[in-house]
């Protein structure tokens, strides 16, 4: 089974999978509302906005293993996103990203290495998996490395066609 197969349910409850992005780069992260590295949305959103034209489009997954980060119901997520940080990008249904409870989705994306080569668990909210438009893992920054730091936007850069 391909990533894009993975069974998977939008913000709105709505089934879908990644095969809805098929051909487009991905950057998938897993989100929170309360952490102090929520300001990144507006990172993720500025991506969005910059490199959608060009094939990327950012997804969302709210997750609430972090210390109980992301405590509301999928319409408070959706709210918060949209009123604070004018997140336009695709929001999915909160998932595990660790653990026995582990989405497949990432228990796919854990087994690909950082650019250290470590593989394993996720670190903690905002941790980001660039995935290629053939569904495999070609980076993955950890939760402190912002969405607009050079190593994710030339990672960005050297798998879409050229401006």
């Amino acid at each position: 089974m391909s990533i894009h197969d993975i069974p998977l349910t939008d913000l709105d409850g709505q089934p879908t999978s990644l095969a809805a992005y098929d051909g487009r780069l991905l950057l998938l992260v897993n989100v929170a509302s309360r952490c102090g590295m929520t300001p990144q949305y507006a990172g993720l959103e500025r991506l969005q906005q910059t490199y959608a034209d060009r094939g990327l489009t950012v997804v969302g997954f709210p997750c609430n293993q972090f210390k109980g980060q992301e405590p509301g119901s999928n319409e408070e997520i959706k709210t918060f996103c949209t009123t604070t940080y004018g997140v336009t990008f695709p929001m999915m249904d909160k998932v595990e990203v660790n653990g026995e409870g582990r989405h497949p989705l990432y228990a796919e994306l854990t087994a690909a290495a950082d650019a250290s080569g470590e593989a394993g668990d996720v670190q903690w909210n905002f941790e980001k998996f660039l995935v290629s438009p053939a569904g495999e893992v070609v980076g993955r920054f950890r939760p402190r490395t912002e969405p607009e730091d050079r190593a994710v936007l030339d990672a960005i850069e050297s798998h879409l066609p050229a401006a």
